[in-house]
């Protein structure tokens, strides 16, 4: 995608790379688009800390983390749209049977937007709280939704998604890794003790999906436009629109995060990711290495901000931060 680069989005380059160092992440980058055009495309650091460790370009990849959750989110709706899946609103225990009674009245609502109320315990199923009636974030149904993309397609989420979304869409700079790379900032593997969890399952079960910024930001764009790309549309609209709806169940606290599948909607509350001024129709996931995808359809537009974060540093408030940042982003969105 081709696009004109201006110095409208300096200060927010600078911002991003004062956090940089404040949270000693060795690499960063920020890439935008609006209107079907790049308008800022920017990089900063080393792939790890090294002073000969390859320069932080176009083609590096960063390990993304909780980002890949939205990965598995389409792939959850495009079953619907298939019909391997009867709707959003029933139970996992019709598909993983062995689930056991904690999961009795668990919906796949529940499971995509953190309100299932359910933990691991000795291997086992807990319930932490009645589904539907509390909101937490945990990998326990992130966990469960994996296993139904298996149980149901006889593939693992990397090869559904290969199948059904890498090939189509082109998306040559995504993926789970395994080994490392030139073009991959692996330093999390390094760092002891490790950040992101282990890296030694191609299926998509684990957090290590590389990304680059700019696929990061082609991701955020193929839903800002339902699918629709350079004249495809391999994936029908319904997809997109479902995974970005609000999805969170009635009974949900106003006080809560509210959410599509896994995506993070605008609403005003204390764990909102989200900043305050973004307009009403913003959505947005974030990764705990502090890569995030911010989709504003009001202003037509994607953010995208990368870093190999490895720890959270004494008195780093990610929250402010990443709130902070889509502030400035949307301010200067609104004025292009």
């Amino acid at each position: 995608m081709d696009g004109e680069r201006s110095s409208r989005f300096d200060r927010l380059n600078e911002y991003v790379y004062r956090i940089q160092q404040e949270i000693g992440a060795t690499a960063a980058a920020v890439y935008i688009i609006q209107k079907d055009k790049v308008v800022n495309e920017w990089y900063s650091g080393r792939h790890s800390a090294s002073p000969t460790a390859r320069r932080v370009d176009e083609a590096s990849q960063f390990n993304v983390a909780s980002v890949r959750k939205t990965y598995l989110a389409l792939a959850i709706s495009l079953m619907m749209e298939k019909g391997l899946i009867g709707g959003i609103d029933d139970e996992i225990i019709i598909y993983l049977r062995d689930c056991g009674e904690s999961a009795e009245g668990v919906t796949l609502r529940h499971l995509l937007t953190h309100t299932h109320g359910l933990v691991w315990k000795d291997g086992m199923l807990a319930k932490e709280f009645k589904a539907g009636e509390g909101w937490a974030y945990r990998n326990t149904g992130i966990d469960l939704l994996f296993r139904l993309v298996h149980v149901l397609t006889g593939m693992t989420l990397s090869e559904w998604l290969e199948q059904e979304l890498f090939i189509p869409y082109r998306f040559d700079e995504t993926g789970w890794r395994t080994k490392p790379h030139e073009h991959m900032i692996y330093n999390y593997y390094e760092n002891d003790p490790n950040w992101v969890g282990p890296n030694d399952s191609p299926a998509g079960d684990q957090s290590n999906l590389f990304v680059s910024a700019r696929e990061l930001a082609k991701w955020g764009y193929l839903h800002l436009k339902r699918g629709r790309l350079t004249g495809v549309q391999a994936i029908p609209e319904a997809v997109f629109a479902r995974v970005v709806e609000h999805q969170s169940p009635p009974a949900h606290a106003q006080e809560e995060p509210r959410q599509g599948m896994i995506w993070w909607l605008q609403h005003h509350t204390p764990l909102n990711q989200l900043g305050e001024r973004l307009p009403s129709d913003s959505y947005q996931v974030l990764g705990l290495t502090g890569c995030a995808c911010l989709v504003i359809p009001r202003y037509d537009a994607v953010v995208v901000r990368m870093y190999n974060q490895l720890a959270n540093e004494a008195g780093y408030d990610y929250l402010s931060d990443i709130r902070e940042f889509g502030n400035f982003a949307g301010h200067l969105l609104a004025e292009g």
